[in-house]
């Protein structure tokens, strides 16, 4: 497995990042202005965003939870049966689910126009775009639908998301890479539950370059809280006191973040902790 570089690191987490305000000025990232598809939930949220460029790539956001409905299907870890290939495998339900919903029905074109055509224009609109079929497109469906033509260009995918949509970043990268098993070019997440059963990381496709970033003792990279029935998949990397752990095992980490709390009035005394923010004195 190739190493994350820190300029890879930083550009999958400012989109991560920004995949959250409602305002997103995508050029100032090396992206074109016609580079760049929102996808949109059940609520007309902006849940996705497929971005490209100049680059022999296109990235794939996907934005975590967001309300309380969101943080619910957390809960939903009931398994989903998948088939890979002829291997079938089990993944998380409340994540499989938000990939197959549809996007709110205002953002149907048809159902704007509609009003406004004659039958024979309704008729005519219908063969052209097959846009009864719009409503029922899945937000996989979109993506895939999507990221087809730039796949024919020569474009390689990558996928990133924070929380819950680092587990649909995975799930879309194995679903994906059954019908374009060589575009897939890395797979990185932020604070990620774990996606599906041991079926699924062995099914797994991408060990080799999906990466899972890990920040302290963040609870959400726990979940779901039963343990040997859910697991990740890639390769993790823990952020912990200015260092970075390869796949380091829970208990070690669990341990490593005990001591840590409870040796941090004295780590704070350290000369590095001061070095450590002296770009405060830039603004002062």
């Amino acid at each position: 497995m190739k190493k994350l570089k820190r300029y890879q690191y930083e550009r999958y987490a400012i989109l991560c990042r920004e995949a959250y305000p409602a305002d997103f000025d995508h050029t100032q990232y090396g992206f074109e202005t016609e580079g760049r598809r929102d996808i949109t939930d059940r609520w007309g949220r902006t849940i996705i965003r497929v971005l490209w460029g100049q680059k022999n790539e296109v990235i794939v956001v996907f934005k975590g939870s967001q309300n309380l409905w969101d943080w619910l299907l957390n809960f939903a870890c009931f398994p989903k049966k998948m088939i890979s290939g002829k291997r079938p495998y089990h993944v998380h339900w409340g994540y499989h689910y938000l990939l197959q919903q549809s996007s709110k029905v205002d953002s149907n074109p048809y159902e704007q126009l509609r009003p406004s055509m004659s039958t024979s224009q309704e008729a005519d609109f219908l063969q052209a775009t097959d846009a009864r079929h719009f409503q029922a497109e899945s937000l996989y469906q979109q993506i895939r639908n999507t990221l087809a033509p730039l796949i024919q260009q020569g474009k390689r995918v990558s996928l990133t998301g924070h929380s819950s949509g680092g587990a649909m970043a995975v799930l879309t990268a194995e679903r994906l890479g059954l019908e374009f098993p060589d575009a897939i070019k890395r797979i990185v997440t932020f604070g990620q539950p774990a996606a599906g059963f041991w079926s699924f990381k062995q099914a797994y496709s991408y060990q080799h370059c999906t990466y899972r970033i890990c920040c302290d003792l963040d609870i959400v990279t726990f979940l779901p809280a039963i343990p040997l029935l859910y697991w990740h998949v890639g390769k993790m990397l823990w952020l912990h006191n200015e260092k970075i752990y390869d796949n380091i095992s829970t208990p070690n980490r669990l341990y490593k973040s005990l001591v840590s709390w409870l040796l941090r009035p004295i780590t704070y005394h350290y000369m590095h902790k001061y070095i450590r923010n002296k770009d405060y004195f830039d603004k002062h």
